[in-house]
């Protein structure tokens, strides 16, 4: 019998930093079953990453397809998957059956803008619909990636407060060169702190040894 792996929905935000996705999404699959959600802003930064890690976007590229063009070890779901399989009541509703599969779910980078729709419940495309109907029993694991200026804002402050009242678990942001140019806080955490934080929470729930 095949052994059952725990299962990751990976959601994806607009943010430059959506070029390390294809990074995370593969080291992640190689403990659990991954699927990649994608915001309409995500689709446009992560197509960038062909450029960035050509290497890694090749793997994460295979990895999606099977050889016969059927569903490969990583699944990607856009927002215009949402109501794909709907017609009448009764049938599947996709951001509800995401949210049921998963054991865990990872928004990796969060926008500033995703951020803000969580902090006030809003739902208006298929990640925040996952969001909005996640089971906090579940682990929640955030990692911001926004400008300094931004991470820095009162604003942003107060909306990190409603995620921890929420018991959303954060990777913190890190120092670096940003894709504005400037050297501050505010940059995605490291892929491999960023898989490591992920495969603890799934250790602490007994997902695996």
């Amino acid at each position: 019998m095949e052994e059952l792996r725990p299962r990751v929905l990976l959601c994806v935000s607009g943010s430059v930093a959506t070029v390390k996705v294809p990074e995370i999404a593969v080291r992640l699959s190689e403990t659990a079953e991954v699927c990649v959600v994608l915001t309409k802003s995500a689709e446009f930064f992560l197509q960038r990453a062909k450029d960035y890690n050509p290497v890694a976007w090749e793997v994460f590229f295979a990895a999606t397809q099977l050889p016969d063009g059927g569903q490969g070890r990583i699944a990607v779901v856009r927002d215009e998957d949402e109501w794909e399989a709907w017609n009448v009541v009764g049938d599947s509703v996709r951001h509800i059956e995401l949210k049921d599969w998963a054991d865990v779910m990872l928004l990796a980078p969060m926008s500033a803008n995703t951020l803000a729709k969580l902090a006030n419940g809003l739902a208006d495309n298929l990640l925040t619909c996952v969001a909005r109907a996640w089971i906090m029993t579940k682990p929640f694991i955030f990692a911001p990636a926004m400008n300094t200026d931004m991470w820095n804002h009162a604003i942003t402050a107060k909306q990190l407060r409603v995620l921890d009242e929420f018991g959303y678990k954060m990777i913190p942001p890190v120092e670096k060169k940003l894709a504005c140019g400037v050297v501050g806080n505010g940059g995605l955490a490291t892929v491999d702190s960023i898989v490591t934080f992920t495969l603890d929470q799934l250790r602490q729930v007994s997902l695996i040894d």
